[in-house]
């Protein structure tokens, strides 16, 4: 019995390492891929903007594309693609919460990922995926805008588990 105690503590010390090892692996590659969306001026904007809860629109979108990036490399997708875009799903850059009064806009959760859309391909190239992540994250409330690719639907549901999150820890 302490002989099989001691080969289990031994397996779980074992896999623990190896999960940090993995996390520490992919956090570099996350943040190598998004390095230069991440350090933009433009996109360090976006910390000026309150978003969810006590978050800012740059954590969160850091947040979202970190995630982004863990499920699609666990699943064997594109994750630098769904890095870049989670980074740049909400350049939009204002702080939607006075954006009505200011601009008689009532529909910022419909109409700001065009402009999004608009901000980031004016300061980057973007590719298929970017732009589905960036142009359909925010299915279903935009109706029949709904992400046509793997890393869409992932950044979609991720981005409403973030929103989440950040909106319950006020």
């Amino acid at each position: 019995m302490l002989f099989k105690n001691k080969l289990l503590t031994n397996l779980r010390r074992e896999a623990s390492e190896k999960r940090e090892d993995l996390r520490r692996d992919w956090g570099e590659d996350f943040y190598e891929c998004i390095r230069d969306i991440a350090e933009h001026p433009v996109v360090l904007r976006m910390k000026l903007y309150p978003h969810h809860g006590r978050t800012n629109c740059y954590q969160h979108c850091l947040h979202v594309a970190y995630y982004n990036y863990v499920w699609c490399r666990f699943f064997h997708l594109d994750a630098d693609s769904a890095a870049r875009g989670g980074m740049l799903h909400d350049l939009f850059l204002y702080d939607w919460h006075t954006h009505t009064a200011r601009t008689g806009d009532h529909f910022h959760g419909m109409t700001h990922p065009a402009c999004a859309y608009k901000n980031a391909r004016k300061f980057f190239k973007l590719n298929r995926v970017e732009e589905d992540i960036i142009r359909k994250h925010m299915w279903p409330v935009t109706l029949f805008h709904f992400p046509r690719t793997k890393e869409g639907w992932i950044a979609t549901l991720t981005d409403k588990y973030c929103g989440t999150l950040e909106t319950s820890q006020r």
